[in-house]
């Protein structure tokens, strides 16, 4: 326990050190938007086709680490669905139950590769890369189907939703990064040295971003919808990507990183889809904001839990 409490605590600190940057030092908005667009379309994807390039997948079990974590994002996708009649008579709207959805199914990848990479280093950013290759195409589809469903003004087309999907820039990364380790394509070594340094600010910088767009508002009296929305990711999410992992005979590092992967706050950037699809973004923005905070309470008891069984 100890020990992955002190691989999580530089996470949390960091982005503690945006929440308070943004309050502080660099308080305008867009000086904070132009860094979360620089992380989520340049920094990012070179760390993911880096450490995919990098990356011995013959030694992971990775069709047990992505099958557990997409089977678990697919049943919990299917639980919400299934909870929608007992929302509504909750007096829980459609766009307050997109956010429910979003913040039940949807993952902060940054936190998932920095917690993976502090706890097993480059083993775990490659089997965090390649959760991510499992779960971000699905999930995408998902939220922006069930927005488009229970929350736009203007129903998406079916091409609409194919092409938010197909252009998210983590996805074509882990593509090319995978494509690259398959057919051993050598690369440069001034690709390497700048790869690398562009890795190592990625990580640092997203925790910071998202720090900065974490809101108190309504912290200390979360409504029932924000409520139902942490249970169901803190809680329950793990327990259903732990239990599949170990139905897929994961062990070891890959089921602790099933966890950390499956036990992480929800994605910053649901907060942005559900702005532009008329969700409900504050009750979004509590949610996120109370995952992120309480997750550094859950997490360690997760990863602490999987790695006794």
């Amino acid at each position: 326990m100890a020990v992955v409490i002190a691989a999580l605590l530089p996470v949390f600190l960091l982005i503690v050190l945006g929440f308070i940057l943004k309050r502080t030092l660099i308080r305008p908005e867009t000086q904070w938007h132009g860094l979360e667009r620089l992380t989520y379309y340049v920094l990012f994807p070179v760390l993911l086709v880096q450490t995919l390039v990098k990356a011995d997948l013959s030694k992971v079990p990775v069709a047990g680490v992505g099958g557990a974590l997409l089977l678990s994002v697919l049943l919990m996708s299917l639980l919400c669905l299934a909870l929608r009649p007992l929302l509504a008579r909750l007096s829980i709207d459609g766009p307050a139950f997109t956010s429910i959805f979003q913040g039940a199914t949807r993952w902060q990848t940054y936190v998932a590769l920095a917690v993976s990479g502090s706890l097993f280093g480059d083993l775990g950013l490659a089997l965090a890369s390649v959760a991510m290759v499992a779960i971000i195409p699905l999930v995408n589809v998902f939220s922006v189907s069930v927005l488009a469903h229970y929350a736009s003004p203007e129903k998406r087309s079916v091409g609409t939703i194919v092409a938010t999907v197909a252009l998210n820039p983590f996805i074509w990364a882990c593509v090319i990064g995978l494509a690259l380790n398959v057919t051993h394509i050598p690369l440069p070594k001034l690709w390497h040295e700048v790869a690398d340094a562009l890795g190592r600010s990625s990580l640092a910088i997203g925790l910071l971003v998202t720090g900065a767009g974490l809101h108190l508002e309504g912290m200390f009296r979360p409504s029932l919808a924000a409520s139902v929305a942490l249970v169901l990711k803190l809680v329950l999410m793990p327990v259903i990507a732990v239990t599949l992992a170990l139905w897929f005979g994961v062990s070891g590092p890959n089921l602790a990183i099933v966890t950390a992967c499956a036990a992480v706050p929800t994605s910053s950037s649901a907060y942005v889809l559900a702005r532009q699809m008329g969700g409900d973004a504050p009750l979004l923005a509590q949610i996120i904001t109370l995952q992120t905070i309480l997750a550094a309470i859950t997490m360690p008891i997760a990863i602490a839990l999987a790695a006794m069984c």
